[in-house]
């Protein structure tokens, strides 16, 4: 549509462009350009921004979508232990109880996944605020969250999960958080955010827990799995149902509270379920302070990338 200029930001410059022929191959009046940005460097972040500020004047739609899960391992004890107590089902549609990584620190100094999955988007938001704001039809954010978000994994002692072996979990949970506060301090401005869970998605990401001959033996259980359970949408297609279902609604009639769950039926029908969101308002807010806290330190910093 060439009503629509899409920029698509991407760590990998060569694949981002790759994926620029591919849609002006087939929509060849699109307008589509590319930029690049590293989600976990605080200076990556910081350029683009700046880039963007001179490129648009105003941003529709911000979909934050990058994410790590770095060294992902699978506790097969609790996996055992969830199929004789019969918990097995829930245990494989979130990954509660047997999914574990183990993080690092960034060259920042900040736990690895926190900062790529949370804090550099916060940042990018946070610096594109001009764009964001105030414009005569409303903005946009859509953040990818996602079933494994759970209140159990994160602290807000140690909201960068330094601590425990659950830095993926803990780093969507705390995408709800924010989401939910952005919410209540930018709507005013016409701002909105929402996130949405794209479902088991087999991906680079999904394809590093097991051997990939494991892999295979699993998929037609996989498939079969998903008349039972709904968010195995298994294909990026599918996952991004709810993206595009989100793209397409007005946001002053959403619930902040509500994430967008893209699901497929076992036939292999796509639709979005609005599932609410367990999260603590006040939480929230306290986390939303210790991020800007956190910008605070992180800025003074790279005072030269700043305008």
């Amino acid at each position: 549509d060439g009503r629509i200029h899409l920029c698509i930001a991407c760590r990998n410059a060569q694949k981002s462009e790759a994926t620029r022929d591919l849609i002006l191959a087939t929509h060849p009046a699109a307008q589509v350009s590319t930029v690049e940005v590293d989600l976990g460097n605080l200076a990556s972040v910081l350029r683009v921004a700046r880039e963007l500020r001179c490129r648009f004047q105003r941003l529709d739609f911000v979909y934050l979508n990058a994410g790590i899960m770095p060294n992902p391992h699978v506790n097969f004890k609790a996996l055992w232990h969830g199929l004789l107590t019969g918990k097995v089902l829930h245990m494989l549609t979130t990954a509660e109880g047997i999914m574990t990584q183990t993080d690092r620190l960034n060259g920042d100094g900040l736990q690895e996944v926190f900062a790529t999955n949370l804090f550099g988007h916060f940042i990018l938001v946070r610096q594109l605020e001009s764009l964001l704001c105030g414009n005569e039809k409303p903005s946009r954010l859509i953040w990818t969250s996602s079933s494994n978000a759970r209140e159990s994994a994160f602290s807000l002692s140690d909201y960068q999960h330094a601590k425990g072996r659950e830095s993926y979990s803990s780093s969507k949970y705390a995408t709800d958080l924010t989401s939910v506060v952005l919410n209540r301090k930018f709507n005013k401005q016409g701002l909105y955010s929402s996130v949405v869970c794209p479902g088991l998605v087999m991906s680079n990401m999904t394809y590093r827990i097991l051997p990939v001959f494991l892999w295979k033996l699993l998929m037609p259980i996989m498939w079969l799995i998903r008349f039972f359970a709904k968010t195995y949408t298994l294909t990026p297609y599918n996952g991004a149902e709810a993206h595009v279902w989100l793209f397409k609604q007005k946001p002053e009639y959403l619930d902040a509270l509500v994430k967008y769950h893209s699901c497929t039926s076992g036939l292999g029908k796509s639709y979005v379920e609005p599932r609410k969101i367990n999260v603590d308002e006040e939480t929230a807010e306290k986390l939303y302070e210790k991020l800007l806290e956190l910008e605070k330190q992180a800025l003074e910093r790279y005072s030269d990338l700043l305008d």
